[in-house]
């Protein structure tokens, strides 16, 4: 079952990181192990025999969830994701391994049925499977979604038509329950389509799709339902759902608490959640030797990235790469890791994790600090250098940017503006730190392009071809996820092709590609593969860090003793 995916909020680095600016060289203090192994989870695993019945998990999310349709710009954020994917039909699962199987509460079968003329792929829906408003699922739900999906009508707000837009046909089979989508051409990741599935009725008019899951989600069928949506106290609750066909859940309730990232940490040790991020040293240090609880590690399709805009004198590709190369990665990395049980490194990649197949770093020299390279592109590009401590400037004004800061954050996240502040400063850039409120973060600021720096996180972007919308040139008013609005008709066509190869090892090499151009373009600075190391009550078991898996909470509970 997919959790939490896109758009998280960036909380990575510790307070002692503004410090390490002036001593970079300097290694961690802390013996560290290695890195989780591949392919590696930590997730204390229970038979379901062994747990006890009921038991409410409560789980602290960054923000009240305004829109529930992930598939809408403004609902592809990760707590809202993460929601969605309990009460809707899930397609597939991850393993350890990031390789999808079918869910068989969902799906009889899912296989590509055809590769010539055209690639056809066969889905058979169990018979048992229904929305909660008593009508089966069937193939009209899959035929709602491409048509909401595929790009065709403007009037839906899409954040993403990655893979539908390649789909020529879809029918009914030979049997009731069989769905036939035909592709107009390959599309080797066909299995991240309709995960999770929603239903016709919410999807089949731009009204519905856009407006329709606004603060409710209209129809489920998951083996959870919504329980409670309590805007004044912040608090969204699921349910098991008694309709439901497959296996049910162990938990008698699963709670969401929007609190400010700050306030995490104190609300486990207050025993008011039962899960804490422990990736930063601040919170590591706080957490680790907290009563009852398990530190959980595990290396999860999860990245934190310096995204640029391409506004004001960003237009300027050459000042974007000055950007790239005045941020020194070692340095933050290095911050980050201190007091974690282990270190990490720079990212070299925007599609594929180190501990995924395909990685291979395509920085160059883009990902290289390097701040002589980093003067002589801001003087190509006519920024003349001022006096020490005083910004360049060009044309009487100054090079002065907006880094915009989420004001729910950690101290860690402000700590990191102030570093990437100071590095810039001292290539003659002004950075200007604007904190907003976090409810304002992504919808008022990110997704409308209102920035020019600004650090997040992606999350769980396991099929590369998921990316697909956030590297793509923006087209009219849409922006799809090219939030920075940076690309170029060359990497829109390696990206396509990538997309259509159905032969993964050459699909690779194109991603490779293109992400080498990624990088030329000065889209985005990859930071790290954010580590995922997480507290838990000991007593939770069959949940933890999944690495590249995905977590079934049907099975999660509490053990006995």
């Amino acid at each position: 079952m997919t959790v939490a995916r896109r758009f998280l909020v960036m909380a990575a680095i510790g307070t002692a990181v503004v410090t390490a600016l002036g001593a970079c060289s300097a290694a961690p203090k802390t013996p560290q192990g290695n890195a989780p192994a591949v392919h590696s989870q930590d997730i204390n695993p229970k038979p379901v025999s062994e747990l006890r019945d009921g038991g409410t998990y409560r789980w602290a999310i960054q923000q009240w969830i305004t829109q529930y349709n992930k598939y809408q710009t403004d609902g592809a954020q990760g707590d809202a994701e993460a929601i969605v994917a309990l009460v809707e039909p899930q397609l597939f699962d991850r393993g350890a391994d990031g390789v999808p199987k079918v869910h068989t509460d969902t799906l009889v079968s899912a296989a590509v049925t055809a590769t010539s003329p055209k690639q056809v792929v066969t889905y058979v829906i169990n018979p048992k499977a229904k929305w909660s408003d008593g009508k089966p699922i069937t193939w009209r739900d899959f035929e709602a979604q491409w048509k909401a999906l595929n790009g065709t009508n403007p009037a839906y707000q899409i954040s993403s038509s990655a893979g539908y837009e390649k789909i020529e046909s879809i029918a009914q089979g030979a049997s009731p329950n069989a769905v036939v989508v035909t592709f107009k051409q390959g599309f080797g990741d066909w299995q991240l389509l309709f995960d999770p599935l929603f239903p016709a009725v919410a999807m089949d008019t731009p009204a519905a799709f856009n407006a329709g899951w606004i603060e409710k989600v209209p129809v489920t069928a998951g083996p959870w339902k919504i329980g409670s949506l309590n805007k004044t106290t912040q608090t969204i609750t699921v349910v098991p759902d008694p309709a439901y066909w497959g296996t049910k859940p162990k938990l008698a309730a699963i709670s969401f608490r929007a609190l400010d990232s700050s306030a995490i940490t104190d609300a486990y040790l207050n025993n008011e959640v039962d899960e804490a991020p422990a990736r930063t040293p601040e919170t590591y240090k706080r957490l680790k030797p907290a009563k009852n609880t398990d530190i959980r590690v595990g290396a999860r399709w999860d990245e934190t990235h310096l995204a640029f805009s391409a506004r004001g004198a960003l237009t300027d590709v050459r000042v974007r790469q000055a950007l790239g190369m005045a941020v020194d990665r070692n340095a933050l990395v290095r911050a980050i890791s201190k007091d974690l049980p282990f270190a990490l490194a720079p990212l070299g990649n925007h599609f594929f994790m180190p501990n995924q197949a395909g990685y291979q770093d395509n920085s160059g020299i883009y990902g290289t600090f390097d701040q002589a390279a980093a003067r002589k592109l801001l003087d190509a590009a006519g920024w003349t250098a001022g006096a020490q401590g005083k910004p360049r400037t060009k044309g009487g004004k100054p090079l002065s940017l907006t880094y915009v800061l989420n004001g729910s954050g950690n101290q860690s996240s402000k700590d990191t503006a102030q570093l990437i502040q100071s590095m810039l400063g001292q290539v003659g850039v002004d950075v200007q730190i604007k904190q907003v409120p976090g409810n304002d973060y992504f919808e008022k600021y990110i997704n409308v392009g209102d920035f020019d720096l600004a650090v997040f996180r992606q999350v769980d972007e396991v099929f590369p071809s998921m990316l697909y919308d956030i590297f793509r040139q923006p087209s009219g008013n849409n922006v799809y996820q090219n939030y920075g609005r940076i690309g170029s008709a060359q990497i829109d066509q390696l990206l396509l092709q990538a997309q259509q190869s159905t032969d993964r090892q050459a699909a690779i090499a194109l991603y490779n590609q293109v992400d080498k151009l990624i990088w030329q373009a000065g889209h985005s600075l990859e930071l790290y593969q954010t580590p995922q190391i997480l507290a838990f009550r000991h007593t939770i078991a069959n949940e933890g860090a999944t690495g590249l898996g995905t977590q079934n909470y049907v099975t999660t509970g509490f053990t006995k003793s």
